[in-house]
């Protein structure tokens, strides 16, 4: 009603020879040429179904209905929303309550506080494009605020908002898991989504299966982080229970629902435009195929007849000449089928189809000449040979459409053969001259074969025929003709002389086995002859897995065997890839590793706990390995006290009695400073001091490993000595090379200890000290490189060692020059000659 476009149209075709006029069933503004035109449309008054009426002077025919209505969005009530109250760590579901609405493909989203800011969904917030409803897995502080449904209609292009509904986190607390999604029903090659959330903390992980299969259809999809479920194209083969699983660290919980599917009517026998002769009988029918299982109604010239499958007319007259239709309709659509019945009465004549000229027969076949003039009604048949009437006899037989049979021809059966056809209103006759020639016949036929995936493969045949006759070669596979240019790249035809017609496939595949046939063909008859071809290989992939249950470090798992190939399945081997896999094919071999043939269970073990996994299988027999298995669905394994010590342990003594721990886990690094408040280095101690640190790690189900005791040595001061001999030379216009003699014992019976080196470099008269590059190096190390330097420059480069206690003494200070850049990049080398005068004085004092 609020669309700027205040006109309906509606067009009505229909094809019609004279052309068809056409009316309304229903009240119009306008309708010219099949064209209805409604302005300013009232919804009392034009909302409504509306049919359109063809007519000329053969019969009449209606259209199928259209419906017009009027499409509408509704407001939310202005009554403010309730809050609602949920503890941290609990689930939350804010109800959208949307207003009525056509039609009602709508979306929901929700506004977060403010108009235009929408909340993003994930993994533990979700919004039902079902009932339009914000689910939230767990909910935490942070969600705190201000909610508004926001209902938008694509097609009629407007939005409504509801009031806004505060959400006030409270404590938290534990919550349970809750699944539920209704039964479905779809229509057959439609999309449909089935939408599963759960509520729980931990947030659960969501898992998607169809009861009754190993694996959900091929043509489906998951997104929104696991809580909705797309299926494509629905076909008859995916109803069904689907089932959604949600599982997390306290529990699981599971909900399943039917998916029913139904269809449209489609045709599987209907009726065409017929000429018939008067006083015969006739049966018009029509099958529709459907779910519900459709009705069939009939209508002749517009007007209604009967609900029946099919029409029969037992002696047709004129008066049941004209335009058909039956019309199939449930509740998913409706349709139609056209014809036109035309009763005729006329003389034989073969003026439309005589009877053929030149006749062929094979000797010790069958000849069927046919004769069939048009002729209303039905004609008496009579045949002579020659001057010879011909009577039905063992082998010659006239039969009911007038056509002449022949069995076990013969060379004397060959001459001139005459039809005559008359009826009550005339008689006419036409003749053609039948040849026998000789019969065609296979001589060598193909033989059973086995053979290996990769082989090349010749089956004979060969075949004796009439040699004023062409032959050719018909291979199938299964009864399927080879269509030798678009399979060329398979088959080949192997033809040296008359009257062999071998077959070669080039490179044997699992998909070429099958029964093949031969067939032998002229334009007068053919032989078939037979034979199979057995194919073995590698085994086909096992089918899709299914996890069945989960540990800690182990889960068990359930597949159902693939094709063989003709050969027995020895062994199967069973891989992982886990979430830190580097990439993509990463699969290593689980444990077990084997596993014998015959089995389709196994428990997985030696795995890592609180990891994300995904499984395949590798079938293998004498022939080798097959392709692998469709990847599981990715898993976690639950959580465990850890089974890996932490990693690259070290650490150093700083000041006023800290030590500096650090380690690895996984990949994240940690570190902690300790500090001993007992130890408090004084003049007589030792300059280093020994410590012996390990570490393990723990969670919530218990403690693991120990790392090997690592030393660590706390020095009182920092070193006291500097490196010595500090030469550096440039390698190209932006790197260099350093070296230095490395700090050793004074010699004062005092321990000096190092950790490293800090090596500083800046550009002399351009760059503040304070701001120059560094590079740190272990003690074990007397030379680096130094990188991003800038051409043709004059450097400094200063080298300190150092330990937990700070920088010692720098060591005599290094000038070096980098060397010039390449001729062929004057443009960087104008560029500073340019930005950086003292640099230019500097190069020409070189130069």
């Amino acid at each position: 009603e609020d669309s700027p476009d205040g006109r309906i149209s509606m067009n009505c075709r229909a094809r019609a020879n004279p052309p068809a006029t056409y009316r309304l069933q229903a009240g119009a503004r306008y309708l010219v040429g099949g064209n209805l035109v409604i302005t300013n449309p009232i919804q009392k008054k034009h909302a409504g179904t509306y049919v359109c009426v063809a007519k000329n002077i053969y019969g009449t025919v209606i259209s199928k209905e259209a419906r017009v209505k009027f499409g509408f969005l509704g407001e939310f009530p202005d009554e403010e929303r309730d809050p609602v109250y949920v503890k941290e760590g609990q689930g939350a579901v804010l109800l959208c309550v949307p207003p009525k609405a056509w039609p009602q493909e709508v979306t929901y989203r929700w506004i977060y506080n403010e108009f235009p800011v929408f909340l993003n969904t994930d993994r533990r917030r979700f919004v039902s494009q079902k009932t339009g409803n914000l689910y939230i897995a767990k909910v935490e502080a942070q969600d705190a605020g201000n909610y508004s449904c926001f209902v938008s209609s694509p097609v009629l292009g407007k939005s409504v908002f509801s009031k806004f509904i505060p959400l006030i986190p409270l404590p938290p607390d534990d919550a349970d898991i809750r699944v539920k999604f209704p039964d479905t029903t779809a229509m057959l090659a439609s999309n449909i989504t089935l939408e599963c959330f759960a509520l729980g903390n931990p947030i659960p992980h969501i898992v998607w299966r169809k009861v009754d299969a190993t694996d959900l259809p091929a043509n489906h999809e998951i997104s929104e982080s696991g809580a909705v479920l797309h299926l494509f194209n629905v076909q008859y083969e995916d109803v069904g229970f689907y089932e959604c699983e949600a599982i997390n660290t306290k529990g699981k919980d599971w909900h399943k629902a039917w998916l029913y599917v139904e269809s449209a009517p489609e045709w599987a026998e209907t009726i065409n435009n017929t000429m018939k002769d008067i006083g015969s009988e006739h049966t018009m029918r029509c099958v529709a195929s459907g779910k519900p299982f459709p009705f069939i109604r009939w209508y002749k010239d517009g007007y209604m007849l009967l609900c029946v499958s099919e029409l029969k007319f037992s002696s047709l007259t004129f008066a049941d000449s004209g335009m058909y239709q039956c019309i199939a309709e449930n509740y998913w659509g409706i349709k139609y089928a056209n014809a036109e019945l035309r009763v005729i009465a006329c003389a034989p004549t073969f003026e439309f189809n005589p009877v053929k000229k030149q006749l062929l027969g094979a000797k010790d076949g069958r000849v069927v000449i046919e004769c069939k003039p048009r002729a209303a009604p039905r004609p008496r048949f009579t045949w002579t040979k020659g001057k010879e009437l011909l009577y039905n006899s063992s082998r010659i037989s006239i039969m009911f459409d007038g056509s002449l049979e022949i069995l076990n021809a013969t060379k004397n059966d060959e001459g001139v053969y005459t039809c005559f056809a008359e009826n009550d209103r005339g008689k006419a006759n036409s003749s053609g001259y039948l040849t026998i020639t000789e019969a065609t016949s296979i001589t060598v036929a193909p033989e059973d074969t086995e053979a290996k995936v990769g082989d090349e493969v010749i089956l004979k045949c060969e075949a004796s025929y009439d040699p004023m006759l062409d032959i050719t070669f018909i291979w199938a596979i299964d009864f399927r003709v080879i269509d030798f240019n678009s399979e060329w790249q398979q088959y080949e035809r192997v033809m040296n002389e008359d009257g062999v017609g071998d077959l070669k496939i080039l490179n044997a595949q699992i998909w070429h086995e099958g029964r093949y046939t031969c067939t032998a063909q002229t334009v007068v008859d053919s032989d078939t002859a037979y034979c199979d071809l057995k194919v073995v290989g590698v085994p086909g992939p096992p089918g899709v897995i299914r996890v069945e249950e989960i540990g800690d470090t182990w889960v068990k798992l359930w597949w159902t065997k693939g094709a063989e190939h003709n050969s027995p399945i020895l062994y199967y081997t069973i891989q992982t890839r886990h979430y830190w896999a580097l990439y993509e094919d990463d699969w290593r071999n689980a444990t077990p590793t084997v596993l014998d043939g015959s089995m389709e269970r196994a428990e997985v073990t030696d795995l890592y706990p609180w990891m994300e996994y995904q499984f395949r299988i590798i079938a293998t027999n004498e022939y080798g390995s097959g392709e692998a298995s469709i990847p599981s669905l990715k898993i976690k394994t639950w959580d465990a006290p850890p089974v890996v010590s932490p990693t690259n342990l070290a650490g150093y003594g700083g000041r006023n009695g800290e030590i500096i721990i650090t380690w690895t886990v996984g990949v994240s690094t940690r570190r902690h400073v300790h500090r001993d408040t007992y130890f408090i280095p004084t003049e007589e101690d030792f300059q280093v001091r020994e410590f012996q640190v390990k570490i393990k790690s723990f969670n919530v189900k218990g403690d693991g490993p120990y790392t090997l005791t690592k030393v660590i040595y706390y020095p009182r001061d920092v070193p006291i000595e500097s490196p010595t001999d500090i030469y550096a030379r440039p390698v190209s216009s932006t790197e260099a090379l350093v070296w230095w003699l490395p700090v050793v014992d004074t010699g004062t019976g005092l321990q000096q200890y190092i950790e490293g080196y800090q090596v500083r470099y800046w550009r002399k008269y351009d760059d503040p000290e304070p701001g120059a590059n560094r590079i740190f190096v272990s003690a074990s190390v007397n030379q680096t490189r130094l990188e991003n330097m800038l051409p043709d420059s004059h450097y400094l480069i200063e080298v300190r060692a150092y330990n937990g206690a700070g920088l010692g003494p720098p060591g005599e200070m290094c000038e070096m020059f980098t060397k010039r850049p390449r001729k062929t990049d004057d443009s960087q080398y104008n560029y500073n000659k340019i930005h950086n005068m003292e640099q230019i004085c500097i190069w020409r004092l070189n130069k």
